[in-house]
C-alpha cells in the first residue's frame, strides 16, 4: 500500500516536473518571440524626402535695352520673371544688374559700357540710388550718352515710373556725363528725361 503510494507520489511529483519545465520553456520561448517583433517592429522604415516645390514667379520690374535698327534710337523693355518671394530692393537690384550684363541675344542693344558695375543699390522712401563704377561715363558721344542714361533711369523705375533716380559714379554724384557734357540733375525722373533729352 506504502510502495503505491509512493509510486503515485513520484509519478505526481514527475508529471508537476514535466509541467513546470514545459511553462518556463513556454515562458523562454514567448518572452524571444516577443523580444523579436519589437525589434522588428522599432525598425525604422526609410522614408522618402520630401520633394521641393518650385517657388512661385510673377513678371516684376523691367529691364530697358536699345533697338538701333531706325535713324534713332529707342527704348525697348524686356519683361522680368523672378520668384514672388523678392523684395522690391531685390527685383531693382536683379534688373540692373542684367542691364549691366548686356543683352543676350542681337535683337536688342545698349550703349552701356560692358565693364560698368553696380557698386551699390538702395531703394528707400525717397527713391532709387544707384551708385556705379566710373566706366559708365566712357566711350561714345552724345547719343550713347543719351542712350545708356535713358536705360539706366528706366530700368531703374521700373517699378514705379514716378520714383525719383539718385546716380553716383564711385560714391561720388554725377553732374556731367560724358565728353559731350550731358547736365544731370539730382534726383532724376522720366519727366526730365523726357522733357530734356530725345532719343
Amino acid at each position: 500500500m506504502q510502495d503505491n503510494n509512493h509510486q503515485k507520489g513520484s509519478s505526481i511529483g514527475f508529471i508537476a516536473g514535466i509541467i513546470a519545465a514545459m511553462l518556463t520553456t513556454g515562458t523562454v520561448v514567448t518572452w524571444w518571440a516577443v523580444h523579436t517583433l519589437t525589434n522588428s517592429t522599432d525598425t525604422p522604415t526609410p522614408t522618402e524626402s520630401p520633394v521641393s516645390q518650385p517657388a512661385e514667379t510673377e513678371q516684376r520690374g523691367q529691364v530697358y535695352w536699345l533697338d538701333a535698327t531706325g535713324d534713332r534710337l529707342k527704348l525697348e523693355e524686356t519683361p522680368l520673371t523672378l520668384e514672388k518671394s523678392l523684395t522690391d530692393q531685390q527685383v531693382l537690384e536683379t534688373a540692373m544688374k542684367d542691364l549691366l550684363s548686356g543683352p543676350e541675344g542681337s535683337e536688342n542693344d545698349t550703349t552701356i559700357p560692358s565693364e560698368t558695375k553696380l557698386l551699390s543699390l538702395k531703394l528707400d522712401d525717397k527713391g532709387v540710388h544707384l551708385n556705379l563704377s566710373s566706366e559708365f561715363t566712357t566711350g561714345g558721344g552724345s547719343a550713347s550718352m543719351m542712350g545708356r542714361l535713358a536705360q539706366l533711369l528706366y530700368t531703374a523705375t521700373s517699378l514705379d515710373e514716378n520714383a525719383k533716380v539718385w546716380l553716383s559714379i564711385d560714391g561720388e554724384p554725377l553732374e556731367v556725363l560724358g565728353g559731350e557734357g550731358l547736365m544731370i540733375e539730382q534726383p532724376m525722373t522720366r519727366q526730365w528725361f523726357d522733357e530734356n533729352f530725345e532719343l
